[in-house]
């Protein structure tokens, strides 16, 4: 399970009819409780898709309309800043531009075991759908269930 508030929610949909028709992306982050990624924090991050990121995954194909990567010194700048307030990289997430709100295959490949991962489908500009997907013990995605919490906790 993942627990966020409807603000949280609000910025990942805004900045993702914000970057249409490209992919945005993001970090969540937050603390890791039983079961449960809690976030705390949504940072939104530049999309820096390149093709030549991917080569050994033989994965050169694509744009920025249907590929996303979060530029590995970002990461490590966000990653820092959490720790110094005792929080984690818990999650990640992006947009499918015109498409459903379902990892690709692409998503499966780069995906960690420990993060959530969340997934808008933005149609004609519009978000018009949001989920949470985990990896299971078979890497592959499972839906997660995402519970909205009040925004004072």
């Amino acid at each position: 399970m993942i627990k966020l508030t409807s603000k949280h929610l609000q910025q990942i949909t805004q900045q993702a009819e914000k970057t249409y028709p490209e992919e945005c992306c993001g970090l969540l982050l937050g603390k890791l409780e039983p079961d449960t990624n809690h976030v705390i924090e949504v940072r939104a991050t530049e999309n820096s898709w390149n093709n030549q990121d991917f080569e050994f995954l033989s994965l050169t194909e694509g744009s920025k309309r249907d590929r996303f990567t979060i530029a590995p010194e970002v990461i490590l700048k966000i990653q820092k800043e959490a720790r110094d307030r005792n929080l984690l990289i818990i999650g990640v997430y992006h947009s499918h531009p015109d498409h459903p709100a379902i990892p690709s295959e692409f998503d499966r490949l780069i995906a960690w075991s420990q993060y959530s991962y969340i997934v808008v489908s933005v149609q004609a500009g519009k978000a018009v759908d949001l989920r949470s997907w985990k990896l299971d013990d078979s890497h592959q995605f499972e839906s997660e269930e995402i519970l909205l919490i009040d925004e004072t906790f």
